[in-house]
């Protein structure tokens, strides 16, 4: 009798804490969802739904207010293969980019001098290096535009004084311009460059160098065989980064190169052709369409790097 009493007791304890379980599990399922959603609702809104939006706007034929639109099936990105200007940006853009990556080799050797051991003001020199990332990339631009000036610029002046007659002018010149807007991204990357192979320097084991030199390996052979090695995580961060930031290339051509320029049509990035057609020419729908194509391109590109990132990246 007192087993069959005890019976019914033990199977209502077990639902009740059943119940409580699930409970809990709900309450610890919502409270996340909660404390992300502000965030998440920032991401929908300012992010995602433009995207959508933008990219629904591609099949349209927009009005120059917005007003009104109308579909066009695929014509937008019929003209846009059939013009060429694509072509012609997305080389421009592919120079770039390629001449700012050249910037993650020299952070690597200036990041390994600098965190060598016992130098003095090593903070100092980060500090000096990095500035140049802070700043806003308009005023960069300003300054660089006065260095980079045919007539009195300062780099003309120095090459005047070794000799060379003519020098070009650096951002007029079809050819010439795009290389001085280059060189400009890439110095202006190296402070970011360095602070995080800094980062990635710190996280290295000294053992290994001091093993190393046990074996009699030179400064420059434990350069080659362990710190750029063990820093390919770091240097695979910045190649991500940097190839998505050329691919955004637009402030610093916008303020450096006039839009009545010779070198314009030579220098033009995809987004400053996306600029020029969906702010300039007030044709949104064609605009829509070149930014539908830049983000397939950085989508593209980034998916790469990650596929093949796993023969040369070395994770300790």
């Amino acid at each position: 009798m007192t087993a069959k009493r005890g019976g019914p007791g033990r199977g209502s304890a077990a639902r009740r804490s059943r119940q409580h379980k699930v409970s809990a599990a709900q309450r610890n399922g919502l409270w996340p969802w909660l404390f992300v959603l502000p965030l998440l609702s920032g991401v929908l809104v300012f992010y995602l739904w433009p995207i959508v939006q933008n990219f629904l706007m591609s099949f349209s034929r927009v009005s120059p207010f917005g007003h009104s639109s109308k579909f066009v099936g695929l014509d937008n990105y019929q003209t846009l293969l059939e013009s060429g200007e694509l072509a012609g940006a997305f080389g421009n853009t592919l120079i770039y980019t390629g001449i700012v990556l050249l910037g993650i080799p020299i952070a690597v050797f200036l990041a390994a001098l600098i965190s060598r051991p016992g130098l003095k003001g090593a903070n100092v020199y980060r500090t000096i290096y990095f500035m140049p990332y802070v700043a806003m990339p308009a005023a960069i631009s300003i300054v660089w535009k006065m260095i980079y000036n045919g007539d009195f610029g300062i780099l003309n002046h120095v090459l005047r004084t070794l000799g060379v007659e003519n020098p070009p002018y650096w951002l007029s010149t079809p050819g010439v311009a795009l290389v001085a807007v280059a060189i400009l991204g890439l110095w202006a990357s190296i402070g970011f460059n360095m602070i995080i192979l800094s980062a990635g320097l710190k996280s290295i084991p000294l053992e290994l160098y001091e093993a190393a030199s046990l074996d009699g390996a030179s400064h420059m052979r434990q350069f080659f065989s362990i710190t750029v090695p063990l820093l390919t995580p770091s240097i695979f961060f910045l190649t991500v980064m940097q190839a998505i930031s050329g691919f955004q290339l637009f402030d610093t051509l916008f303020v450096l190169i006039s839009p009545v320029s010779p070198a314009m049509p030579h220098t033009r990035s995809m987004v400053y052709l996306f600029y020029e057609q969906a702010f300039i020419n007030n044709d949104k729908g064609y605009g829509a369409a070149i930014a539908v194509v830049i983000l397939l391109f950085v989508a593209l590109v980034t998916a790469i790097q990650f596929r093949f990132q796993k023969k040369w990246v070395t994770y300790v």
